[in-house]
């Protein structure tokens, strides 16, 4: 079992991510992980990412406050326990448009699956 303590999580710092903290729960230099890792990323109000995509998809869970999502398809407002995946190759622009911070759980794979 590798125990990750939330006030211990090592910080990391993603390109184009603005007032935001980002940690990590599992994977990476949290600790051993074989498929997928997990973050919390704190938004600040008026934090943002800019209009990006990955090649893998990524998963969103609300943990608090208010967190717009905008695609090229459009823009939904996620509250707490909301959640919503992003396909790979998919853009994305996240928000904090509120006045009080707000928490968003990131479960994301580590690589591309093969193709089958």
């Amino acid at each position: 079992m590798n125990v990750t303590r939330f006030d211990e999580a090592p910080e990391y710092f993603p390109a184009n991510h603005v007032l935001m903290r980002c940690v990590r729960l599992q994977g990476h230099e949290a600790g051993p992980a074989e498929s997928l890792w997990l973050g919390v990323s704190t938004l600040e109000p008026g934090g943002y990412t800019t209009m990006d995509a990955s090649s893998v998809e990524k998963h969103y869970v609300v943990l608090a406050g208010e967190v717009c999502v905008a695609t090229d398809d459009g823009e939904v407002a996620l509250r707490t326990f909301d959640s919503c995946r992003l396909a790979p190759g998919e853009r994305r622009a996240l928000h904090n448009r509120s006045g009080r911070p707000a928490q968003l759980l990131l479960a994301m794979p580590f690589a591309r699956p093969a193709p089958r």
